[in-house]
């Protein structure tokens, strides 16, 4: 079972929707029993970050979520928001802490190019850095849909856990992947077909 982490900030009933597509049936969790019944955890998110990490420690969720995913290496799927949370900190209005299971921190998009606007919304295509099982079965340039004004910068230390990049004014982390923890900017509960193969590569990895 792939629990989809309930805590207001996410497009739920889009993932829940796209992974039945897949054939994966899913539950919602909002405490940390449901995340210990999970085979998987998949941690959607639109908003600002610090409100994000906020709610998830106002509902006992981060020692779970540590837990679950560093100690016994439960599959974790992150998408937007549950991207940026991997990394150490954000400084989305202010200075907030992440998770610190990336070294990374989360940082304004200012492109090089001025004419690039800030959010980044609309398709673009992420280019594939380094294999990661979510790409399985896709071309080397696929399209996503994207809605961000923040990004994580990797820091050389984890530099290696980037797995694809997006170009928006300049580059930017698409995905990362570090042992069992996944992530992704983009929303493939959006983003169709492709979207709905980085699902269903997901699934397979609890299968």
């Amino acid at each position: 079972m792939i629990c989809v982490i309930d805590y207001g900030a996410g497009n739920l009933p889009s993932v829940k929707n796209a992974l039945e597509a897949v054939g994966q049936k899913s539950l919602l969790a909002r405490n940390a029993g449901d995340l210990e019944r999970a085979g998987a955890i998949i941690l959607p998110g639109v908003g600002a970050f610090g409100d994000g990490m906020k709610t998830l420690k106002e509902m006992k969720l981060l020692d779970a979520l540590n837990e679950q995913v560093l100690h016994k290496k439960k599959p974790y799927l992150g998408i937007c928001l549950g991207l940026q949370f991997l990394g150490k900190s954000s400084e989305e209005h202010g200075c907030h802490k992440g998770f610190g299971w990336l070294e990374g921190e989360v940082k304004r998009i200012v492109p090089k190019d001025k004419s690039q606007r800030v959010p980044h919304i609309g398709w673009n295509n992420i280019h594939i850095s380094k294999h990661c099982s979510l790409f399985d079965g896709l071309d080397e340039e696929p399209v996503f849909y994207f809605v961000h004004s923040y990004s994580l910068v990797m820091d050389r230390k984890d530099g290696e856990a980037t797995t694809a990049i997006v170009n928006h004014g300049r580059d930017l982390v698409a995905a990362v992947q570090k042992d069992n923890i996944y992530g992704v900017q983009f929303h493939p509960e959006k983003s169709q077909r492709n979207g709905l193969i980085v699902l269903e590569n997901f699934v397979k990895l609890i299968e």
